[in-house]
């Protein structure tokens, strides 16, 4: 969710996680839920050598990646649509003022964070980029107080409180407010809250067309701007540049499909459990190959944000844990 994503996967709110479905015996040894396992970690794991794939693609700059990106995802997008058959579900959703009008804010939403995050990896600060994603379960958690009046247990409160701590620690290690993470977690997490509203009555294909298509005009309008500079990088450096740029497409539709695979396979607690995997990636890619430097005081602010995931985390395991218990009691005194 990392950028989750999008093609990069919201975090559920609260109320979300509350009202999946659990698994009443808590096994997650089915065949099932194995290939939902490896569903989830292939789209998270994906999600996290993002780093890797954006720094290939240099002397394109952030705007000209998610241009392209735009416009590359609406050829895979198309060809999703015409295998899946879903054309028809695409027109309504256009016919839709409703639905379409939240994809399309999602649409805006998700252009902040691509770009936001594409800037961040290209210009040294993968570092901060995945410290976005680390607190966006928390701004989540925030938002479903602020925006959709949901009411917080203690140790929500608590993850919060340490979460807020965390960012001044790390506003004073960087010498600034880390406006880069800032930005892509609320841009994600008010991304997540559109997207949990329209759900339930769009799928993922047809969802991520409809805002790649909200998005074309502007990238459309973008590379027209470059060539027109003389800086469009896409058809200047060879065909291996040109096929890079292209690979955009299928590398933000897979992990997309994984993850909807894993969604419809896991409960909303694992899946929320595996959505670390990729700011960790990103962390560790940052620190070890892109050689960029851990000061004392970000590792403290970077400690104090992984306290406030671990007591979320908590609290999730312990909620989850609570209503498997009731749904056992139920099952056993309907068997009685």
């Amino acid at each position: 969710m990392t950028e989750k994503q999008t093609a990069e996967a919201p975090v559920p709110t609260t109320r979300a996680v509350e009202a999946a479905p659990a698994n009443p015996s808590g096994s997650t040894g089915s065949p099932g839920s194995s290939a939902g396992l490896l569903f989830g970690i292939g789209a998270y794991g994906l999600w996290g050598l993002l780093p890797l794939y954006f720094v290939t693609l240099v002397p394109a700059g952030p705007v000209e990646i998610v241009a392209d990106r735009v416009l590359f995802s609406l050829v895979v997008c198309f060809v999703l649509l015409t295998v899946a058959r879903s054309w028809r579900a695409f027109g309504a959703v256009l016919r839709s003022g409703r639905a379409f009008g939240a994809l399309a804010l999602a649409a805006a939403l998700i252009g902040v964070n691509w770009l936001t995050y594409t800037f961040g990896v290209l210009n040294g600060q993968a570092i901060e980029a995945s410290l976005g994603y680390f607190i966006n379960p928390i701004v989540s958690v925030l938002l479903g107080v602020l925006v959709l009046k949901e009411r917080l247990r203690p140790l929500q409160w608590t993850a919060v409180a340490i979460g807020a701590v965390a960012v001044l620690v790390l506003s004073v290690a960087y010498g600034q407010v880390p406006w880069i993470a800032l930005i892509l977690a609320f841009s994600f997490g008010f991304y997540g809250l559109v997207k949990n509203r329209v759900g339930a009555t769009v799928d993922a294909v047809t969802s991520l067309t409809v805002e790649t298509v909200v998005l074309t005009p502007a990238a459309l309008g973008v590379v027209a701007w470059l060539a027109a500079a003389g800086t469009l990088t896409l058809t200047g450096h060879g065909p291996g540049h040109f096929w890079l740029l292209a690979a955009s497409g299928v590398i933000t539709a897979t992990p997309l499909l994984f993850f909807g695979a894993a969604a419809r396979r896991l409960p909303m607690t694992t899946i929320g459990l595996l959505q670390y995997i990729a700011p960790l990636s990103q962390f560790l890619l940052a620190v070890t190959v892109l050689g960029e430097h851990m000061a004392a005081g970000r590792w403290i602010g970077f400690g104090i944000v992984w306290l406030a995931i671990l007591v979320l985390t908590a609290d999730t395991l312990f909620v989850a844990r609570r209503r498997r218990a009731g749904l056992r009691a139920a099952a056993e005194s309907a068997r009685a």
